[in-house]
């Protein structure tokens, strides 16, 4: 953000939406602080509400806790074509749009996003949230990409799986990795299973498509680290 801001002479401001809120539904005011733009989405844009909401009971949760960010307000859609249930998994019977991202709201109403309901991981029901333990691991310098992933486990119902790409040149072993990780995660949040991959399967936007990345492991494709 600064070298954008110093290159092109500009301001810079961070948006948030999809395509089923028309679009946008937050946005940074254009005095705010760049530690605000570069680490939240703003605040909800005029007549627009947002609330964060439990996974399992649809319920609003306290501040700074991870939910289900949704939307209510005239910019939401008002269905999907042709596709009563599709609209009914995303709209509840009280209107709140049920965007599929979590997130957190601080005690200001600025929100910030830390992933995917559908790539939460439940470890002997316990919510475990991806992008917290990826943004951990790719600080490490060995580490150039990163995916975590929950695999099934006859145990907790599902364990967390790490499959990384290393940097060029850089090797690294399961042992250095996993002390690494409990230097900066709590215990339960360490991966259990350690696998390095030579590219990751993308979408067509070059998104990792974790799903695939789960069916390779289980059909014995990847190697775990040693």
């Amino acid at each position: 953000m600064e070298n954008i801001k110093r290159v092109f002479a500009s301001e810079y401001e961070t948006v948030y939406g999809q395509t089923e809120t028309s679009p946008l539904v937050t946005q940074h005011h254009h005095d705010d602080t760049l530690e605000d733009v570069c680490n939240t989405i703003g605040q909800p844009l005029p007549q627009t509400g947002i609330s964060i909401r439990s996974i399992d009971e649809n319920k609003i949760v306290p501040v700074d806790t991870v939910g289900e960010i949704c939307v209510k307000g005239y910019c939401n859609m008002i269905a999907y074509n042709g596709n009563e249930k599709a609209t009914a998994d995303t709209i509840d019977a009280d209107g709140w749009l049920h965007t599929g991202d979590l997130g957190t709201m601080d005690s200001r109403g600025y929100f910030c996003i830390t992933g995917r309901v559908k790539d939460m991981i439940i470890r002997g029901g316990e919510n475990m949230f991806p992008a917290e333990i990826e943004n951990v691991m790719l600080e490490h310098p060995a580490i150039a990409e990163v995916a975590v992933v929950g695999l099934p486990d006859r145990k907790w119902g599902e364990i967390i799986g790490c499959f990384l790409r290393p940097e060029t040149g850089r090797e690294v072993d399961q042992q250095e990795l996993r002390a690494y990780c409990r230097e900066h995660l709590s215990p339960q949040k360490t991966p259990v299973v350690w696998c390095s991959v030579e590219d990751f399967p993308l979408t067509g936007s070059g998104k990792i498509r974790k799903f695939v990345l789960r069916d390779n492991y289980l059909a014995g494709d990847y190697p775990e680290l040693t």
